[in-house]
C-alpha cells in the first residue's frame, strides 16, 4: 500500500479556485480567447498570477477548465435507463457548447491544441481521460439492466456523444433545440443497444 507524499505550503483555498474558473470564463466573453491573458484573470479574481500558474500550465488549460467541464462537476445521472441518462449528460454538454464562453474560447483553444501536442495530450491526460472515467457506471448500469453488452465499445460512444454536440454547435454553430439532446441521446442508445 503506497501512501501519498505529504502536502507542501498552504493547502489550496477552493473559493480562490472558483474565482479564477469563474473569472477566466467572465474575461473569454469579455475581451475573446486570444486578449484574455493570466494577468488579468488573477487581477479579476484577487489573487497572484503565481497562485494560478501553481494549477494551471498556462491559459490554455485554464480556459478549457474554466469553460469545458461544467459537466464533469454535475451530478452522474441516474435516470434508469441510458437512454434517460444520456439525455441528461448531452443536455449538459449542449448547454456547455452553447454558453457564451465556449464560442469565445474554442476558436483558440483549438489553434493552441493543433499547435502544441504536449497541450492536447495534456488536457487528454488531466481532463478528458478522468471525465469519461467517471461516466462509466452509466454504462455499467446499462449493461447490468440489459441494455448494453458487455464489449460495447464505450470510449468510442462517449466521443461519439461529444462529438456530435461539438460539431452541430461548436463548429457549424447550430442553436440547439429543446430536443437535441434527447433525440442524440435515443439515436445512440438505439445504436448500441441488445437485440
Amino acid at each position: 500500500m503506497s501512501s501519498s507524499p505529504p502536502s507542501r505550503g498552504r493547502p489550496r483555498d477552493p473559493r480562490s479556485h472558483e474565482a479564477i474558473v469563474s473569472a477566466t470564463a467572465e474575461l473569454v466573453v469579455e475581451v475573446g480567447y486570444a486578449a484574455a491573458s493570466i494577468g488579468a484573470v488573477a487581477a479579476r479574481a484577487g489573487v497572484g498570477k503565481d497562485t494560478i500558474y501553481r494549477r494551471w500550465s498556462g491559459k490554455p488549460e485554464l480556459v478549457f477548465e474554466a469553460v469545458f467541464t461544467t459537466t464533469d462537476r454535475a451530478p452522474l445521472p441516474d435516470t434508469g435507463t441510458l437512454s434517460g441518462d444520456l439525455a441528461v449528460l448531452l443536455q449538459g454538454l449542449v448547454e456547455e457548447f452553447h454558453a457564451p464562453a465556449a464560442a469565445a474560447a474554442l476558436p483558440g483553444l483549438l489553434a493552441d491544441f493543433a499547435a502544441d501536442p504536449v497541450l492536447k495530450a495534456r488536457i487528454r491526460s488531466e481532463f478528458l481521460a478522468p471525465s469519461k472515467e467517471r461516466l462509466l457506471s452509466i454504462f455499467e448500469r446499462a449493461m447490468l439492466r440489459g441494455e448494453i453488452a458487455a464489449g460495447t465499445p464505450v470510449d468510442l460512444v462517449l466521443d461519439t456523444l461529444a462529438g456530435a454536440v461539438f460539431f452541430h454547435i461548436g463548429l457549424v454553430g447550430e442553436h440547439p433545440t429543446s430536443q437535441l439532446a434527447g433525440r442524440l441521446a435515443a439515436v445512440v442508445a438505439k445504436g448500441i443497444e441488445i437485440r
